[in-house]
């Protein structure tokens, strides 16, 4: 859990608190925490009470749950050697040849390429 430079909090489109997400995956907030512990989702402090944020992009609402394939990609790119900041830059950046985010190919259901790129990275 890391505070981002303006740049990166730049290229997320939307953010959601912590408790937002435990409303929307009928949870509490402790299961949240342990998502972010445990490497499924990232989070990073921002806005003026530094509270912890995760981008919108990671979590389904009409599923409820975090979204298909970003757990896996999120290890690819530790595994890489991503910090939580370059995941968070590589996910929001568009690519053309995609098209668009590798957020929002994960979000359409598109995981399969994004993680053949994510594992590309290591070359």
């Amino acid at each position: 859990m890391t505070e981002i430079d303006a740049k990166i909090d730049a290229l997320v489109p939307a953010w959601l608190t912590l408790p937002d997400i435990a409303e929307m995956l009928d949870v509490e907030v402790t299961r949240v925490r342990q998502l972010v512990k445990d490497g499924q989702l990232i989070a990073v402090r921002r806005g003026e009470n530094r509270a912890l944020h995760v981008p919108a992009a990671f979590i389904d609402g009409e599923e409820q749950k975090v979204v298909k394939g970003l757990s896996g990609t999120l290890t690819l790119l530790r595994d890489d050697g991503f910090t939580d900041e370059e995941m968070l830059e590589w996910l929001f950046t568009p690519d053309e040849s995609l098209p668009g985010t590798p957020a929002q190919a994960l979000s359409e259901n598109r995981g399969t390429e994004v993680k053949r790129r994510a594992q590309a990275l290591a070359v």
